[in-house]
């Protein structure tokens, strides 16, 4: 199964811009490091603070429109995520536990495979397969 997990932001984060200390990020990589030689992290990346980003919104009837950051309610905001492969929630959450993190929070979400949905006939399911095939060879 895999699974994402959301690293939620904070204003400290996110409105502050503040970065990781160098101790911080020396955890983060040895905690990634043991992630990646249990053979479970698929990716994982931290993201920019909100104001460098920016949302389309779709309105139905409309054009699409772009509405650029910061963004209030920095709570519900994004510091970072890992796409993580583990047999079953137990173990995730197992790693999860072991994040270096001292505060915060954050949300983990199993990604949707193909068997998920009732509606995708075979033709679909071959597409996305060849699809991904073709995205991992970029």
């Amino acid at each position: 199964m895999r699974f994402m997990v959301i690293v939620k932001s904070d204003e400290k984060t996110d409105v502050a811009g503040a970065q990781p200390s160098a101790e911080e990020l020396q955890e983060m990589g040895k905690f990634n490091e043991e992630l990646v030689k249990a053979g479970v992290m698929l990716a994982g990346e931290g993201l920019l603070p909100s104001a460098e980003g920016f949302r389309i919104q779709y309105s139905g009837t409309t054009e699409a429109r772009v509405v650029d950051g910061p963004f209030a309610e920095s709570k519900e905001l994004i510091a970072g995520f890992w796409i993580l492969q583990v047999k079953d929630r137990a173990e995730v959450v197992e790693w999860m536990k072991r994040a270096p993190f001292r505060e915060g929070e954050i949300e983990i979400r199993r990604i949707a495979e193909m068997e998920d949905f009732d509606n995708a006939t075979p033709e679909i399911v071959e597409h996305e397969q060849n699809l991904r095939k073709q995205a991992e060879a970029n």
